[in-house]
């Protein structure tokens, strides 16, 4: 998985639409290979990540869970302790 997708599922407030195109422009770039397309592929490049979106929105919209959901900021804070663990910083 890119390390720039971010769970997006039992979060509040809910993920946004910003977050979900975020997460399948990083999906489709890591599939690609390529961070901007020729312009040649430009157009098939921007409809996969429009696509992608779609099928994530939709996902994320549709999954239930018992679990209590999750605040941005602890998770955030927990992810830069876990990262300052990692690489001693």
């Amino acid at each position: 998985m890119c390390r720039n997708i971010r769970p997006l599922f039992n979060f509040e407030p809910p993920a946004t639409d910003e977050e979900c195109r975020a997460a399948a422009l990083q999906f489709v770039r890591k599939v690609s290979g390529t961070r901007r397309p020729s312009d040649k592929n430009h157009d098939a490049f921007d409809r996969a990540v429009e696509q992608i979106f779609a099928v994530t929105r939709t996902l994320v919209d549709s999954l239930e869970t018992t679990a209590a959901p999750k605040n941005r900021e602890e998770e955030a804070a927990k992810a830069r302790a876990r990262s300052a663990a990692r690489y001693g910083e």
